[in-house]
């Protein structure tokens, strides 16, 4: 795995638009757990108050904190769930499921899952009214 992973970021070292990120041995609940202790951490040494923690501190001590959020989730193999995949970070993705194993997902393959997550509309956890209200609000 990690030839490949050194074998995929020397072909991509020039691009700057898409992260991929590759998570082997990781999980999301561990990861949520150990930012919680970290926080909790300087609560007992009286840097932050219980009362001032917000979303942003447990986030910023995620083990993807300097990565952007998920837009896009692909979950090969006919399964229907995300399985402690980046929880955190996955929080208002579009999660596509395909019935395709990994080793038969291709450039067709993501091409499809692209123009799905491009024809979705994105609510970030909003209904369609809400959206649809704060876009006339702006105006």
């Amino acid at each position: 795995m990690q030839t490949k992973i050194a074998e995929a970021q020397a072909l991509t070292a020039n691009n700057d638009r898409l992260v991929l990120n590759i998570a082997a041995n990781y999980g999301g609940q561990w990861d949520i757990t150990q930012a919680t202790r970290r926080v909790a951490e300087q609560v007992v040494a009286g840097h932050l108050q219980p009362n001032d923690i917000g979303e942003q501190d447990i986030a910023r001590h995620l083990m993807l904190a300097d990565l952007p959020d998920v837009d896009l989730m692909i979950r090969t193999s006919g399964e229907c769930r995300i399985s402690n995949f980046i929880l955190w970070q996955a929080a208002y993705a579009e999660l596509c499921f395909t019935e395709q194993y990994w080793p038969d997902f291709n450039e067709q393959s993501l091409y499809d899952a692209v123009a799905w997550y491009v024809n979705r509309e994105r609510r970030f956890g909003c209904t369609g009214e809400q959206i649809k209200a704060m876009i006339t609000t702006d105006k």
